[in-house]
């Protein structure tokens, strides 16, 4: 389910099809060559500065495809107050670029004045829900306009948590009135890594909330899978991608790739594979 433009706001639904992050190494390739895919997403925080390449770039190429931003930096759920400057400079270019669809995790990574270079869980409680929830409504009332919100991988779990990760985050959906982005490789990471049934994670999830799927993928290091973006999807995501699919229904997807970028050919087949699923999924309803 993808909801309709927000009135008066000049954006345009991202298409139910496969779409690549954009990286400075593919700026200029993807500007020659315009090739055919669904839509790009951009990692906010890259362009809060003035000026330079990056604006220049992610300026030229939003003329060419829908574009989503999605956010690494404004640590909503940490316990300290929002950082004012983030989200100032977020409804800047939000405002600039007019996304189709823009994205946090549910996640913090800021406390005491000092930033964390990394995307931590939260506790699964009841606490920890009422607050992640009223911050998300604030951020959405500030930049006037929905968000989705990302399910992280995790490594260690809160001995007091006591709701399990996918409860809790489709509550936060319905308190909020956020959306989900589905990170399908995270589910599949952290049911390795913790013990759960991932297609039971999928079954509980809400489809009305699901507007975006990520895929990537990951390294197995001690018999711990690290979520790590340097990889072509496994073939085991591509399999719950599948089942992801059949649920939620033809559904807007992202092949990630943040380290050890490949030549934008990868890319590109990464998402071809992911278009395919999408097609046999619209002719298998239509």
């Amino acid at each position: 389910m993808h909801p309709r433009p927000q009135a008066g706001l000049n954006y345009e639904p991202i298409p139910a099809r496969a779409g690549i992050g954009l990286r400075s190494p593919h700026y200029q390739q993807l500007l020659t060559e315009t090739p055919d895919i669904g839509w790009l997403e951009a990692h906010a925080e890259n362009y809060f500065g003035a000026g330079g390449q990056p604006l220049y770039f992610l300026e030229q190429l939003r003329g060419h495809y829908p574009l989503s931003l999605h956010g690494v930096g404004l640590s909503p759920g940490s316990a300290e107050p929002l950082n004012k400057t983030h989200l100032r400079k977020l409804k800047t270019i939000i405002d600039r670029f007019q996304p189709s669809l823009v994205s946090e995790h549910l996640c913090w990574n800021a406390i005491g004045g000092t930033h964390l270079n990394d995307l931590l869980p939260l506790p699964y409680t009841e606490e920890a829900l009422a607050h992640i929830s009223a911050r998300l409504s604030h951020i959405q009332e500030y930049l006037g306009r929905q968000i989705l919100i990302e399910n992280l991988s995790s490594y260690l779990q809160f001995k007091h948590s006591t709701i399990p990760e996918w409860e809790f985050i489709n509550e936060t959906a319905k308190r909020s009135g956020c959306g989900i982005l589905l990170d399908v490789n995270n589910i599949y990471v952290n049911a390795c890594n913790h013990g759960f049934d991932s297609q039971n994670y999928l079954t509980a999830i809400d489809t009305r909330h699901v507007q975006e799927i990520h895929l990537a993928g990951f390294d197995e290091r001690e018999k711990i899978l690290i979520d790590t973006h340097s990889k072509r999807v496994d073939a085991a995501v591509w399999d719950l991608y599948r089942k992801a699919i059949d649920r939620f229904g033809a559904t807007p997807t992202l092949i990630e790739w943040d380290t050890d970028i490949p030549a934008l050919s990868v890319l590109l087949d990464e998402a071809r594979k992911a278009e395919a699923i999408l097609e046999a999924q619209h002719a298998a309803v239509a």
